[in-house]
């Protein structure tokens, strides 16, 4: 079934948000670009599949998600680096304050389990409802919830955030992910 032109716009307005969610899960920019372009191809494939009336972009981000499990299966048996050290060894990252926070954010953020991790940014940076996001993770929303307060939790620790912070939107993520967020 060919892809009408409607649904070839909404996918290229899906685009940035893809690209953040990929970013927050994969920690690499150019990883992410691909998951992104691996989940695009597949979601044109499929697009038989894909059902009227329905959300576009969920049906992406849920494309999006199961190929970064997949992948995330596959590098497992790779040498990982959750720290960044021997990425920081080959390359030199940038000086200013928002890259900084960037790669600090990154680096928190690949400490999280994924299901937080996935939760959590489509809830704050996505601004996805929580009954979006059950549906996208394949899950309930109190099980959202629980991940986004336990992910919350862990970013405040692993950023040494004060008490009266909040590791949303506001401060950190959403700058970082939508510094990025267009290619």
């Amino acid at each position: 079934m060919p892809v009408n032109t409607s649904i070839e716009q909404q996918m290229l307005a899906s685009i940035p948000h893809l690209r953040a969610f990929a970013v927050s899960l994969t920690g690499d920019l150019d990883r992410a670009d691909d998951l992104v372009q691996g989940a695009l191809l597949r979601a044109i494939e499929k697009i038989d599949l894909f059902q009227p009336g329905t959300q576009l972009q969920a049906w992406l981000f849920t494309i999006l998600r199961n190929q970064f499990r997949t992948e995330y299966r596959k590098r497992k048996r790779e040498v990982e680096d959750p720290d960044g050290a021997r990425a920081a060894r080959v390359s030199v990252m940038p000086e200013q304050g928002s890259h900084l926070d960037f790669r600090d954010m990154l680096t928190a953020l690949r400490k999280l389990p994924v299901e937080q991790r996935e939760a959590l940014v489509l809830v704050t940076a996505e601004g996805m409802s929580y009954e979006e996001t059950a549906r996208i993770c394949g899950t309930n929303i109190g099980t959202i919830k629980s991940r986004i307060n336990r992910a919350r939790s862990a970013l405040a620790k692993h950023l040494a955030l004060e008490s009266d912070e909040e590791p949303g939107p506001g401060r950190l993520i959403r700058a970082a992910l939508m510094m990025h967020a267009s290619p």
